[in-house]
Parts: structure tokens; C-alpha cells; sequence
């Protein structure tokens, strides 16, 4: 296997246009591409970080919900790195964001936190 890195993270969300606002006004990625698959009644963003492309956003009508607590097998989070962690807190914050509490990580000594998109999916900042 000759892997490069990860290519992009798919993710389903309940309401295309809150998840499309959440993912592009609050965490600002850009939109590359949307397409609307009429035979499966769906749309799917193509996301990107700068020059980068990330995440697939994809909407299913009735998608059942996310399991969250107890924790379900399967993706846990998406994480993101960023230069200052107060910084992205406040930005969030002023949007409107609930962001838990800032923690360090026992391991590395980092700040890191989280915070929830539209359908409850945890996104966690890291202090570079």
C-alpha cells in the first residue's frame, strides 16, 4: 500500500443549507464543487482548507442521528490545527459557538478543545 495522506473526511448532516453556512461561515472552508444527486434526493459539498480538499458534506433526507453518548464504534471527531487556540475560541464564541473549556493535553502539553457542528459532531481545535 503506497498511502500519502488522508484524501478528505465524508460527513452526513441533517439540513445542507445550516451545515453549508456552519462549514463556511463559522469554520471557513470554500466550497469547490456542490452537486445535487437527484436519484438519491442529495447533495454533496466538496470542501476545501486553502488549497486543500478535506471534507465531502453530504445531506440524506431523514439520516438517523449521530451516537454520541455512550460513544458508538466508528469516527470520533475531525480535528483541526490552529496558530492560537483563545483566538479561534473567541472567534467562535462571537459566532455564536458554545466551545467547551480549554484543556491540555496530559501527553503532548497542547491546548486543544471542542465544540459541536449542527448535527452534533464533535470538532476539535489544536494548538500547534
Amino acid at each position: 500500500m503506497n498511502i500519502h495522506g488522508i484524501h478528505h473526511v465524508a460527513i452526513i448532516c441533517s439540513n445542507i443549507e445550516i451545515s453549508r453556512r456552519f462549514y463556511t461561515e463559522i469554520i471557513g472552508l470554500t466550497i469547490i464543487k456542490e452537486t445535487y444527486r437527484e436519484e438519491r434526493n442529495s447533495y454533496k459539498l466538496d470542501l476545501a482548507l486553502g488549497e486543500n480538499y478535506i471534507i465531502e458534506l453530504f445531506s440524506f433526507p431523514s439520516p438517523p442521528k449521530r451516537i454520541n453518548f455512550p460513544e458508538a464504534t466508528g469516527l470520533r471527531h475531525i480535528a483541526f490545527e490552529v496558530s492560537s487556540l483563545q483566538e479561534a475560541v473567541d472567534e467562535l464564541i462571537q459566532k455564536g459557538i458554545l466551545v467547551e473549556d480549554i484543556r491540555i493535553d496530559p501527553t503532548t502539553g497542547k491546548k486543544y478543545t471542542f465544540f459541536n457542528d449542527p448535527d452534533d459532531l464533535p470538532i476539535e481545535l489544536y494548538e500547534r
